[in-house]
């Protein structure tokens, strides 16, 4: 019973994100059929409904126990709008435009939505980055669903830090204290920067003279590429490791940013065998070189990986510019902690 009632909630998490997509997905095929296509005014109603009242219940499942907001009743009614307008078939749409007050209440809603969620991503970014969320996962989750707004946020720091940032201090909230590891990436991150951009001219000039088509996606795969990866090695700097007051933060840019609660902490080594690092069981943060410290856990931590699966791990390995002050300020505050488990 209590192994029942723990899975319960998780359950029911699980089924208001995929439910909701195989009946929008289902109503959309409905609405390809036949039947729709004799009837569209009322396959239009009912394509409405469907999707509104099915992204309404889900809004409802994953707020259990309190009064989900406006701002997010807002944003999913803007949601079942946009996704009506555009996944309805060419004969649902006309009906829709035979009926200008239902075609212009959905965009006054969509209007709507976007103005409320323009203002309260200003107001992220004017009072900075906390703790618990990055402004740019805040301002986009304003707009988006919570996981397309991490997506977009994610691609949108890519880029903006890719173009704009040059030069400036690392992101370093308050009470804070952060410890390098770029510089060992520096001058080989400055040599793949080159290759590649001798390996897109290449391309380039190959390619265009086979044809001009390829070339231009070429082009644009692999200018994209390049700014992805100026990003990727400006956020090595930018985002150091941090000794936070509520644990350690490994960080290895993009790539990797996991919490580990101080009381998790067993043991902060820096002399540990190879097979430690090749365990499946360690978060490997090292980036193009061997650790220098690996963090061993009393409890495992879950993380989630790149294909969407929750992992969990005991150990964390990192490589830091200078590891010393590392230890030693961690060997404090386990010691204050009452934790005394450390390795030299």
């Amino acid at each position: 019973m209590g192994t029942q009632t723990q899975d319960s909630p998780a359950l029911t998490q699980f089924a208001a994100k995929v439910a909701p997509f195989v009946i929008i997905v289902l109503a959309g095929v409905a609405a390809r059929t036949s039947l729709a296509a004799t009837y569209p005014s009322a396959a239009l109603l009912l394509f409405l409904w469907l999707v509104s009242d099915t992204m309404m219940l889900s809004l409802v499942a994953r707020c259990p126990g309190r009064r989900p907001s406006g701002s997010l009743i807002l944003g999913t009614l803007a949601g079942a709008s946009i996704i009506v307008w555009f996944g309805s078939p060419a004969a649902l749409r006309e009906a829709l435009l035979a009926m200008p007050s239902l075609g212009i209440s959905m965009a006054i809603v969509v209007l709507i939505h976007v103005a409320w969620a323009t203002a309260r991503a200003r107001s992220a970014f004017r009072t900075g980055a906390n703790a618990a969320q990055d402004p740019w996962v805040a301002a986009a989750s304003e707009f988006l669903p919570q996981f397309l707004g991490r997506f977009a946020a994610a691609e949108l720091s890519i880029i903006y830090m890719a173009l704009f940032r040059w030069g400036g201090p690392a992101e370093v909230p308050a009470n804070s204290r952060a410890f390098t590891y770029h510089k060992h990436l520096t001058p080989m991150c400055a040599v793949l920067l080159a290759l590649s951009v001798i390996e897109a001219a290449v391309y380039h000039l190959l390619v265009g003279n086979w044809s001009h088509t390829a070339a231009l996606v070429m082009f644009v795969v692999s200018d994209v590429g390049l700014i992805y990866l100026i990003g990727l090695i400006k956020s090595f700097r930018l985002r150091p490791i941090l000794m936070t007051p509520d644990g350690l933060r490994v960080r290895a840019g993009f790539l990797v940013d996991q919490l580990i609660p101080l009381d998790a902490i067993a043991a902060v080594d820096s002399n540990f065998p190879g097979g430690d690092i090749r365990d499946p069981g360690t978060l490997n943060a090292a980036l193009l070189a061997w650790p220098n410290i690996v963090v061993r856990l009393n409890v495992p931590l879950a993380r989630r990986s790149f294909m969407w699966r929750w992992k969990s791990f005991t150990r964390a390995a990192f490589r830091l510019d200078d590891p010393e002050p590392f230890v030693r300020l961690l060997r404090w505050r386990l010691g204050q902690n009452g934790n005394h488990s450390w390795k030299e």
